[in-house]
């Protein structure tokens, strides 16, 4: 698996032994072609596995990073991988509920990437856009399969944006109208 775009373009990575599903090069060239330049932006990777997405997030300019992993098994691959940009990406060994329900700062993207099967992808999404994960105009994207849809609204949650990509794809929203209620 190789870094598709910025300072990092076209370094190869490891990937772990076990089940993983490793984002698609053309996916993950849409995706931060679709997000643009990321200087100076706070970048959060949850369900990091290999920390691809989160190095592509370095590699275009992303300043602090984190990335979220729970999978033990990848731990030692992950290391190996972040050590190769050239800002820290700071990895947090736990669930990702658990990593929500501890959060203090606020993060400019976010992207999840749970593991297909997972079946509480919404509630993570509803439980991040209650957090102080995000603040006005957060992105959060969502890759997931494309049979697993939800159409009821989450509060403080603006869809923008919807990519296919074969069997998947990958949701962009905003947060929108929070500052007005917690200020």
């Amino acid at each position: 698996m190789r870094i598709t775009g910025g300072s990092l373009s076209g370094r190869r990575i490891e990937v772990p032994e076990g089940v993983i599903r490793p984002s698609m090069d053309r996916m993950r060239e849409s995706v931060f072609g679709a997000l643009g330049d990321l200087s100076g932006c706070s970048f959060l990777d949850v369900f990091t596995g290999t920390g691809i997405i989160a190095l592509e997030a370095a590699s275009r300019g992303a300043d602090y990073i984190e990335a979220v992993e729970m999978d033990p098994i990848k731990r030692k691959t992950l290391l190996k991988n972040v050590a190769l940009s050239p800002v820290r990406i700071n990895c947090h060994f736990m669930a990702a509920e658990l990593y929500v329900r501890r959060a203090k700062r606020a993060f400019d993207i976010i992207f999840c990437d749970p593991p297909f099967p997972y079946r509480f992808k919404w509630e993570l999404i509803t439980a991040i856009a209650a957090s102080p994960l995000v603040k006005d105009g957060t992105q959060i994207l969502l890759h997931r399969p494309r049979q697993d849809y939800h159409d009821e609204p989450i509060p403080f949650i603006q869809k923008e944006n919807m990519r296919e990509y074969g069997r998947s794809i990958v949701d962009f929203f905003r947060i929108t109208g929070k500052t007005e209620i917690y200020g």
